[in-house]
């Protein structure tokens, strides 16, 4: 059943449900069919996510491919989740969406997405298989937590860096990060 507007009513949300939502700059997402609705983003933000989306497109091998949000990852009728950033695999992608998990998501916090960062999209990456997650901080002076899934289905902290620190990852592979670089474009020249 939907509603005068067309939205879900008394039923979880579904992937046909979010082609519905309006063209209003907002993020649309499902999650076990609960919407969530993000506004849009910063220029720290966006400062932050185009930065590591250079980076790792200059360190990606021809296996991989690097994607920009809004770029759904739909495992489900009931889930699309849109990572800031995105590594998949060449051979799983489909054009509109990847239908599995990619081997790398990458979220930069706002003060609107933080707690879906830290707990809800989190454990929805565990939970399909997404082998790494990037949580990236743009307040200043930039931080980057990097996870890799455990055997128990659950993220591990293996590696962080503030400021000028320097983060080195081999998943899904090798790149070193500097958060500090990554927030240069809103410091003037």
């Amino acid at each position: 059943m939907t509603d005068q507007l067309g939205l879900a009513e008394g039923r979880p949300f579904t992937v046909a449900d979010l082609e519905t939502m309006p063209d209003d700059g907002r993020r649309y997402e499902l999650l076990d069919g609960m919407l969530l609705v993000s506004p849009g983003p910063t220029w720290s933000h966006q400062e932050m996510v185009a930065s590591v989306y250079v980076e790792l497109r200059r360190a990606c091998p021809p296996e991989f491919r690097v994607l920009l949000a809004p770029f759904g990852v739909r495992t489900s009728p009931q889930n699309e989740v849109q990572p800031d950033v995105l590594v998949a695999r060449f051979t799983e992608l489909a054009e509109d969406y990847l239908p599995t998990a990619p081997v790398l998501a990458v979220e930069v916090l706002s003060p609107s997405t933080e707690l879906h960062d830290r707990n809800t999209k989190m454990a929805h990456y565990a939970r399909i298989g997404v082998p790494s997650y990037w949580i990236l901080d743009p307040r200043e002076p930039g931080a980057i937590e990097v996870h890799r899934l455990a055997p128990d289905g659950t993220y591990d902290l293996i590696a962080s860096a503030c400021g000028e620190e320097v983060v080195g990852v081999s998943e899904p592979f090798l790149l070193d990060l500097t958060p500090a670089r990554l927030l240069d474009g809103r410091r003037p020249r």
